[in-house]
């Protein structure tokens, strides 16, 4: 997993960093990542005409630093002071390059160039942009929705107004095609609506040193990978986990159906399904591997999944009986309606709640739009006021502990696993892994990484069903039990966002 820290951790890291090398060290290094990054983003350097926007701070000298470099290797480069101040060392090295400094108002510096260098504020400043930055972010808006497209912009460690902490985004700000950040993920950067605003995500090796348990971490299919051994050669069906599932209704058949589908992923040694007669026979006629239940008649399970299209009547079997059994439940769809409380169950119980931003809401009788807007605050609120590990859904998947600790997903799944049925999917397939022994936290991040790798196998046509049925695969490559030129692994450290 690869750390993500707060502004206060940064700094500290950075402090650290800069007593051991001379004076100025870390800010070549980031100015030549982000040069590196920018000819990478335009194709090419010399005759490319660029736009530093500086503000007074360090992002201010890294994009004046950067600039220098882009107009060594021949580009145009011009820059715009927006601070109080200007960054005299990197100002200097610009035009000592060939580099001018302009002024005049933003739409017309903005008009004629292929790039804008974001380096108006940093992580230190408060999210939002006032006066001549937030002119430049606004002509940046105007600029890109033009018929023909305004100038590529690349973001110096953070857009500008884009809380880094939290990802949100109570003001004007600007909105990149990259980011280049340096040294580590912040959190404001992997988490909508800041996430968003990003674009895609280059992390600079700068030499900060990081924790190995960071509170808030970036996971991907490594640690997937490392989390799910292929099992031994002694191991029985009973060994690898039984998943029991307590969803679908008589009105929503089918999304009983499709959480069996997705814990049928190959993860665990049985799946038990309970329903009604006629549903277990369904989903028996659908899948024969998969044993029904009725729910006078449950057998021993590793973990349970209840909600997924139970209707509004609740789970056809109580809470209680299901967490009188001592494993994890994970609570999904109709099921968080009916949650019991933390003083109402038994102590110990361990829960993983997958809502998405509405469900959220009427969980914590907040509005939506405001869960949407402080997805990180919400999800750690939750998880501490429930007692419970929250999977929040969407765009940017938000997985947080009751203890506070949050993992969120290397890159975010593609657009397409926006269709029906896609949550009940993933609530059998995180089920399986907490059969398979993995805590909420690790089967929450690890469920949504496998996820969105079976979307991208399954294609942008695909279906719910097609989704479940492209799971096996998934896990097979991540497991790397097959390999082919299809590995689905994301490409280093870029992240991408959109």
């Amino acid at each position: 997993m690869r750390s993500v820290l707060t502004v206060e951790q940064v700094r500290a890291a950075e402090s650290a960093a800069m007593a051991r090398v001379p004076a100025g060290t870390l800010m070549q290094r980031a100015a030549t990542g982000l040069a590196t990054a920018s000819v990478a983003l335009l194709g090419g350097c010399y005759g490319r005409r660029v736009l530093v926007v500086a503000g007074s701070g360090d992002n201010g000298g890294d994009a004046l630093f950067a600039g220098a470099l882009l107009a060594r290797r021949g580009a145009a480069v011009t820059a715009l002071p927006v601070g109080s101040r200007v960054h005299a060392g990197g100002m200097a090295a610009l035009l000592a390059a060939g580099g001018r400094q302009v002024d005049g108002s933003a739409s017309a510096c903005i008009a004629d160039v292929d790039l804008v260098v974001d380096g108006i504020v940093g992580i230190g400043a408060r999210p939002g942009l006032q006066g001549l930055p937030a002119e430049v972010a606004t002509a940046l808006v105007t600029a890109r929705a033009r018929p023909a497209g305004g100038p590529r912009v690349v973001a110096c460690d953070l857009p500008s107004g884009v809380d880094p902490d939290t990802g949100e985004t109570p003001g004007v700000h600007v909105s990149a095609d990259l980011t280049v950040t340096f040294g580590v993920h912040k959190p404001g950067l992997l988490i909508d609506p800041g996430a968003a605003a990003a674009g895609v995500v280059e992390l600079v090796d700068i030499g900060l040193t990081l924790p190995d348990e960071p509170p808030l971490a970036v996971a991907g299919l490594d640690d997937v990978r490392a989390w799910l051994a292929p099992p031994p050669r002694e191991a029985n069906k009973y060994s690898r986990g039984v998943v029991g599932l307590v969803t679908g209704s008589p009105r929503y058949p089918g999304a009983g159906l499709l959480s069996v589908h997705g814990a049928r992923c190959g993860l665990a040694g049985m799946v038990r399904f309970v329903g009604d007669e006629s549903l277990g026979q369904v989903a028996a006629q659908h899948f024969p591997d998969v044993v029904p239940h009725s729910p006078d008649a449950l057998g021993r399970v590793q973990a349970w999944v209840v909600g997924s299209g139970g209707g509004e009547l609740g789970p056809i079997v109580p809470f209680e009986r299901l967490l009188a059994d001592g494993v994890p439940v994970l609570v999904d769809a109709d099921g968080l309606a009916f949650l019991p409380a933390p003083e109402d169950r038994p102590d110990g119980a361990t829960l993983l709640l997958t809502p998405h931003a509405g469900e959220l809401a009427r969980l914590l009788d907040a509005d939506r739009a405001d869960v949407e807007a402080h997805r990180l605050g919400y999800a750690r609120s939750a998880a501490a006021q429930l007692d419970a590990t929250v999977l929040l859904k969407g765009a940017t998947t938000v997985v947080a502990a009751p203890d506070g600790r949050v993992r969120v997903p290397a890159s975010p799944g593609p657009a397409w696993l926006a269709t029906a049925g896609s949550g009940d999917v993933l609530s059998g397939l995180t089920g399986a892994l907490l059969a398979a022994g993995l805590d909420p936290l690790a089967a929450g991040i690890a469920g949504t990484l496998l996820h969105s790798a079976a979307a991208r196998l399954a294609g942008p046509a695909m279906t719910a069903a097609d989704l479940a049925t492209a799971l096996p695969q998934a896990v097979r490559q991540v497991q790397r039990i097959v390999q082919d030129n299809r590995m689905i692994d994301e490409p280093g450290a870029a992240v991408p966002h959109n």
